[in-house]
């Protein structure tokens, strides 16, 4: 059982084709079916037969997806800690939601990496509800962001850091100073950062309980870039309440006041309950909940980029 094989037969499976599974890995169609072949022979197993309707697995062949794609992690995490130690460096993997990762991983990963001064952290910005599969798949090594409606029993989630969610305006929109009501809320456009995107989150919540149409909300490629449109009265934005309170303070913005703000959420930190989780990431889960991470994620300081390694986008199908 090779490399080779596992991401041929871990592609097919994801694929649901032999065909496209060979387009993926750019090899042709008889290679992957060739190392199809060596799986079965070696296994005893045919793995999976072709219907109607896809792909049928054998409960061997479901099992082996599953370790398949396990394995596959592990190689990749050890090239990666090989690598990081002939350099006398740790790598930590973290997964983290869009609003975690721009407005409270900077200040949290500074931090933490001057408790450790051989400790690399690179953070990639994932959707929530990948979560769990790149934990399973040993893709990353902890994930933060908000509670899964489910945990994986192999998982364990953590409490991080509970947050106020809060919708602004600036001095000069119609809305200022005024009750909204969600009929009112659904005729303003909304500017948004990168979290109204995914489905898990306050800010995906918030837009599904108001019944904001699609379009009538924009998009920006940062959080901040939203809420910079937000105080030239621009639209609505929703904001968490630490982050736009200097502005709040100074009338660049101004609080919504209604039935649907603020919003009580949190973010979580899922790591695999396993002993082979990495000690540093173990660490970390515990570190993030304390009172001066707190403090540290809440004033959004700089990161050193000796230690902190932003929008790296590690994935197994890379």
């Amino acid at each position: 059982m090779t490399p080779a094989q596992l991401r041929a037969y871990v592609a097919v499976v994801r694929m649901g084709s032999v065909k496209q599974a060979a387009a993926q890995l750019d090899v042709s169609e008889s290679a992957v079916s060739l190392h199809i072949a060596q799986l079965r022979k070696e296994f005893g197993d045919k793995l999976f037969s072709r219907t109607a309707v896809g792909l049928a697995f054998t409960p061997g062949g479901l099992r082996l997806a599953s370790r398949a794609s396990e394995l596959l992690g592990l190689q990749d995490r050890t090239v990666v800690e090989v690598t990081a130690a002939a350099r006398g460096r740790r790598m930590l993997r973290v997964a983290a939601c869009s609003l975690f990762a721009e407005l409270a991983a900077p200040g949290l990963i500074k931090l933490f990496t001057r408790r450790a001064a051989d400790l690399d952290v690179e953070l990639s910005v994932r959707d929530a509800g990948s979560f769990e599969t790149l934990l399973l798949t040993r893709a990353v090594d902890i994930a933060i962001g908000p509670q899964p409606p489910v945990v994986d029993p192999a998982i364990t989630c953590r409490p991080v850091m509970n947050y106020r969610l809060v919708t602004v305006v600036g001095p000069d929109h119609p809305l200022a100073g005024v009750r909204a009501s969600a009929a009112q809320l659904r005729e303003q456009t909304w500017l948004l950062g990168p979290s109204a995107t995914t489905q898990l989150g306050a800010v995906p919540a918030m837009l599904r309980r108001l019944a904001v149409p699609e379009d009538r909300q924009q998009i920006f490629q940062s959080h901040a870039a939203a809420l910079g449109e937000a105080k030239r009265g621009k639209g609505v934005a929703p904001a968490l309440a630490f982050t736009v309170a200097p502005e709040v303070r100074s009338g660049d913005l101004l609080l919504l006041a209604g039935p649907h703000t603020p919003v009580e959420d949190g973010w979580h930190s899922l790591l695999l309950s396993s002993s082979g989780t990495p000690s540093a990431a173990a660490e970390l889960s515990r570190f993030a909940s304390t009172s001066r991470a707190i403090q540290a994620m809440m004033r959004g300081a700089g990161v050193s980029m000796g230690h902190f390694k932003p929008a790296v986008h590690v994935t197994l199908w890379s």
